[in-house]
Order: structure tokens, then C-alpha cells, then sequence
């Protein structure tokens, strides 16, 4: 799905949603934000960043510690400790955590307890909460969740929902995030709606 005329900012804090039907440029967008894909034309700035002047290498290392992203999958290494993948940002990187930031992260959601398990010893909900953790590592400039409650069921759904909003709160992170879900939607202080490639609706909430 092409997009057309896209003209969307979001406020450093900020935590919006972006909904819209499968096929409506969802998926684009999120790629196009992530610096997975580049847009054909316009431009793309974050964190004062041109994505669009990004070669591929410059876009991978941008996206790891700039862009966090959280899938419907949580996408965890199974072989490695819930504490490795969440550190696996920064050890790509040869970083060293801020051990204060890291056990406020797992702390907050309710993880400091499993750090020594394997993502296979988890329920779902709990490696949902390793990956937002993950995401979270590098204090990144957006966190892109794309669909982050569609393999879950409803209590979990809520939790990782409320655990967004904390991280919105308590970390002052700035939160897009995508889904076809208007239940979900409706937690976001903001709801940017999409359909054929269009915003045709972008409404605050108090």
C-alpha cells in the first residue's frame, strides 16, 4: 500500500495510535518510520535525523538505537537468557547498560525475577514484556509498536497495554502505536486514523 500525502508530526512524550483496516498503509508507515523502507519522495525526521538520507547500514544502526520496535512476535533469541536479549542492543553495540535505567526497566515490568530463564520458560505475556524491555534499552527516540497485544489474550492484552502507558509515563517515551483494534486505540492519548494511504482523522484525547 503506497501512502499519499502523509503529513504527520509527534511530540517528544507523546503516545499516539495509529489505526486503520488491514491494507490501509499501516505496514507502510511502520517501515517507513522504522527506516526498514525509504519513502520515494517527502521527508522523514527523527529525533533531528533524515531517514531518508540514510544508506542501509546507517539505517540498521539508526533503527537499533533510535527506533525500538515491538512486533506481535515477540521475536526473542531462544537460546539466550531473557537478560541477553534484552541487553542485545547494547552488546551489538559493545555497550555497557546504565545498570540504574536496566533495573528500573525490568522493574516496571515486572521482570526483574526473570532474567535468568530462557524466553521458552515464559508465558506470553512475559516475553512480551522482555521484548518491550528490549525495546526500551537504548531509551530510544520512538518506540514503534506494531500489533504488540494480536498474540495475546485479553488480560495479557491489557497488561502489555499498561505497560506501554507506563513507559510512557515513567520514562517519558514517546510511543506510536500500531493496530486495527479501536478497544486498543482508545488507550492512546491520541488516535491518527488511516485508510487508502491517507490520514483522514488525527484526534487528541484527554
Amino acid at each position: 500500500m503506497a501512502l499519499h500525502e502523509i503529513d504527520l508530526s509527534v511530540k517528544k512524550g507523546e503516545f499516539a495510535a495509529i489505526i486503520g483496516a488491514s491494507g490501509s498503509g499501516k505496514s507502510t508507515l511502520l517501515h517507513i518510520l522504522g527506516s526498514v523502507d525509504k519513502p520515494t519522495s517527502g521527508r522523514v525526521m527523527i529525533d533531528g535525523i533524515d531517514l531518508s538520507e540514510l544508506n542501509q547500514t546507517q539505517a540498521a544502526i539508526f533503527r537499533r538505537r533510535k527506533v525500538g520496535l515491538i512486533y506481535q512476535f515477540y521475536n526473542l533469541i531462544p537460546t539466550l537468557t531473557i537478560q541477553k536479549n534484552i541487553l542485545m542492543p547494547l552488546i551489538l553495540d559493545k555497550k555497557k547498560p546504565n545498570k540504574e535505567y536496566f533495573e528500573k526497566i525490568v522493574h516496571s515490568l515486572g521482570i526483574s525475577e526473570k532474567l535468568s530463564a530462557l524466553p521458552n520458560q515464559l508465558s506470553g505475556g512475559q516475553q512480551q514484556r522482555a521484548a518491550i524491555a528490549r525495546s526500551l534499552i537504548y531509551h530510544p527516540a520512538l518506540l514503534l509498536a506494531d500489533e504488540p497485544t494480536g498474540n495475546l489474550d485479553q488480560k495479557n492484552s491489557k497488561e502489555i497495554i499498561d505497560m506501554l502507558k507506563l513507559s510512557n509515563r515513567n520514562l517519558e517515551q514517546t510511543i506510536l502505536l500500531i493496530t486495527h483494534d479501536e478497544k486498543v486505540a482508545l488507550e492512546a492519548k491520541r488516535i491518527i486514523t488511516i485508510e487508502d494511504g491517507r490520514i483522514i482523522r488525527d484526534e487528541q484525547r484527554r
